[in-house]
């Protein structure tokens, strides 16, 4: 088996990419893709940045509002959140989110 082709999950280092969201993040050639568990009550703030994200709670609820329109996100349901869109959100629940990003944040790349 290739290196290049298979990896191994635990060995990604966990980052805080913002107060209370622990990451695992994986690179590739056009996407970043962001496995992060968060605990009930974290929040991240309203931003923006130039990437489509699209978020996908795999447990849990995050309340996530996008151009002041409001969702509760669980297994359900997911977001396709548009380039440059305001969005900021908070952990209902414990919770564990996939963002991925196009295309790579090279900020997060950085970390």
């Amino acid at each position: 088996m290739s290196n290049q082709v298979f990896h191994k999950f635990t060995e990604i280092k966990t980052k805080e990419v913002a107060p209370g969201f622990f990451s695992k993040l994986i690179h590739t050639s056009g996407n970043t893709i962001n496995f992060i568990d968060v605990k009930q009550g974290n929040s991240i703030h309203r931003h923006q940045h130039p990437h489509e994200q699209y978020s996908f709670v795999i447990e849990g609820k995050f309340e996530l509002v996008v151009n002041d329109v409001p969702m509760v996100l669980d297994a359900e349901n997911f977001a396709l959140i548009p380039s440059n869109a305001w969005h900021s959100g908070t952990a209902i629940t414990d919770c564990k989110i996939i963002d991925i990003f196009n295309p790579v944040r090279e900020d997060y790349r950085a970390l």
